[in-house]
């Protein structure tokens, strides 16, 4: 099964194969997560922002990444996303800009978490101190916290509202937790708890800025962008399966059904691109955007994933070490979705926006 590309035309995206170019000089490339990160910098260096006009490029890059490694493009995506926010952060006049980010020694070279989460009982609080802005309280969901440099992190005001900071990871006062994490799926991206203790932090934007931006509902495109890349990658051994001289009729059936699932998820990225790159989509209509693609490309990931169980049986899943690890990571990465939830979520802002 050849890769789809977000181009009706076909045409390959020079980004994308530059940047895998790369990885395949990498040893154990999305199991080292030093060494991963490290491209992930470089390619940072290199790759369009989302929403600049080079959307489906960017977009092609997080896929064909995902196609390789599954837990390298979990590693990426949150990169590029932050390296965008601080971007918007700097052009957006509504939002106060991290000027004073070299004080916590960013360079060229970091590499960026976006900690967004939230949980109930967990809180992470912004305390203002003479001008200067301190974080106390525990983060959950901190991906890679041990393992990066810097990261953008969501934290509650006295005053009750959230506001986005940026802070170094190695700074005193920073403890990025090792578990519980017993994942199967993306085991070498670990998701634990960091605990601040009056670490000092740059305000991003204003408070509510990091929800309300445009630049959010995008960032949640880009995920579903992996999610379509590493679907193919599951799928592919359907190709050979159902070429085989033993294949029946239902080889071919689970091989149709799995290419037409990824085929609307290309399609859907596709248009949404173009729509992202036009500039003419509104924050509201941004949400629904953002909703539409996410539950059209999980749908289609959950789909592929099923088909290549029914069609391949057990085997691949215990003797063939790049696929069970493709699956397990894939299964995981999709929990970012929330299924009905978000669904309901759609369905709440398509009835708001019919009403205004």
């Amino acid at each position: 099964m050849a890769p789809l590309t977000l181009d009706p035309r076909g045409s390959a995206c020079s980004l994308a194969a530059s940047a895998l170019g790369a990885a395949a000089e990498v040893d154990d490339f999305g199991i080292d997560v030093a060494a991963t990160l490290d491209w992930c910098q470089g390619v940072g260096q290199r790759a369009p922002m989302v929403g600049d006009g080079a959307t489906r490029q960017l977009w092609e890059l997080l896929a064909a990444t995902a196609r390789l490694s599954v837990s390298a493009a979990r590693m990426l995506e949150p990169h590029l996303d932050a390296l965008s926010i601080l971007e918007q952060s700097s052009d957006d006049s509504a939002a106060s800009s991290a000027e004073n980010i070299e004080s916590i020694e960013v360079t060229p070279h970091s590499t960026w978490g976006v900690f967004a989460a939230e949980a109930a009982d967990l809180r992470l609080a912004a305390i203002e101190r003479e001008g200067r802005w301190e974080l106390s309280g525990t983060k959950p969901w901190c991906s890679l916290g041990a393992d990066l440099t810097h990261a953008l992190v969501t934290a509650t005001r006295n005053d009750g509202r959230r506001q986005l900071f940026a802070v170094n990871l190695g700074a005193a006062g920073v403890e990025a937790h090792t578990g519980p994490w017993f994942a199967r799926g993306l085991s070498d991206v670990v998701s634990a708890p960091i605990t601040f203790e009056k670490v000092p932090a740059v305000p991003v934007g204003e408070p509510g800025w990091y929800l309300t931006r445009p630049g959010f509902a995008w960032g949640g495109m880009s995920v579903a962008a992996c999610w379509w890349g590493a679907a193919e990658g599951v799928a592919k051994p359907l190709q050979t399966a159902a070429a085989s001289d033993r294949a029946d009729q239902l080889a071919r059936v689970h091989l149709g059904n799995a290419d037409a699932a990824l085929w609307a998820a290309r399609a859907t990225l596709s248009e949404a691109a173009d729509l992202v790159d036009s500039g003419h989509v509104a924050a509201a209509e941004a949400k629904i955007l953002a909703e539409r693609v996410r539950t059209v490309v999980a749908g289609a990931a959950t789909r592929v994933l099923a088909e290549t169980d029914a069609a391949l049986g057990p085997a691949p899943l215990v003797a063939d070490d790049a696929h069970a690890r493709r699956v397990a990571d894939l299964h995981l990465y999709l929990r970012q979705h929330h299924g009905l939830r978000d669904s309901e979520r759609l369905g709440r802002n398509l009835v708001a926006e019919a009403e205004h």
